[in-house]
């Protein structure tokens, strides 16, 4: 923690400091702020079921456009030699700038409490599937964060680092999609590695221990493997 803090400050800041966090965010809100003031006065309800319908889609584009920058900018530009020669573990560096990416994604999806608070003030609203779909956008963002950071740490280039990122990203997205495709011994396998699949049980309000370990390997599985490239390209270098 004494490392990966400043880290996390550095890159947190670095974020605001540039047009990223604000043009994510603006895009952001406007999209699902457009999605759900429609379904509001077009349809007539208020409801948050076509804003959780959206946002797993939209964080396939905004999670690599977050964290294509993080290692690989840092790697074209030269900073990154100067900070692995630090007493920095490399999972300490691929840690805090992780953390820095997901407290953008949280301040990106807090204003959407607005819509929460519209439709507890039109009608009774259910707190169990509200409360399980805000956390599983946190932990699907918190997931494609975590892939994202790998992508960027396999190029200097932050187009590439996007286009990986989102090739794998979209990847997970799809397997629940194309289920029919696969044989049926290992539709189980294919439905479990699902970011959606496991997104969907939350959203209904149940948390099942099944789903955020899901969450959790992942990440653990994407942010090990981005440092030991971090590592891999130190040592070329």
């Amino acid at each position: 923690m004494h490392n990966i803090l400043p880290i996390f400050r550095r890159e947190l800041r670095a974020y605001f400091d540039s047009p990223t966090a604000y043009v994510v965010i603006t895009v952001f809100l406007l999209v699902t702020g457009w999605f759900f003031t429609t379904n509001f006065f077009a349809v007539g309800q208020a409801d948050l079921r076509v804003a959780f319908g959206i946002i797993p889609f939209i964080f396939i584009f905004i999670t690599p456009a977050i964290t294509m920058r993080l290692i690989s900018e840092e790697r074209k530009s030269g900073t990154m030699e100067l900070l692995v020669t630090m007493p920095i573990h490399d999972l300490s560096i691929i840690i805090g700038k992780y953390l820095a990416a997901v407290a953008l994604l949280a301040a990106m999806v807090l204003p959407t409490l607005v819509y929460v608070i519209t439709v507890a003030s039109l009608g009774d609203m259910d707190p169990g599937p509200v409360v399980g779909g805000y956390l599983g956008l946190i932990l699907m963002g918190a997931a494609y964060l975590a892939i994202g950071t790998f992508g960027s740490s396999l190029t200097d280039s932050q187009v590439v680092a996007f286009i990986l990122s989102w090739i794998m990203v979209f990847v997970f997205f799809l397997l629940d999609k194309v289920l029919f495709l696969v044989p049926n011994w290992l539709v189980g396998t294919v439905e479990y590695l699902s970011i959606e699949h496991h997104f969907q049980n939350i959203q209904r309000g149940v948390i099942d221990t099944r789903d955020i370990v899901y969450y959790l390997s992942l990440i653990a599985l994407a942010l090990f493997l981005s440092a030991r490239s971090l590592a891999a390209r130190r040592w070329r270098g």
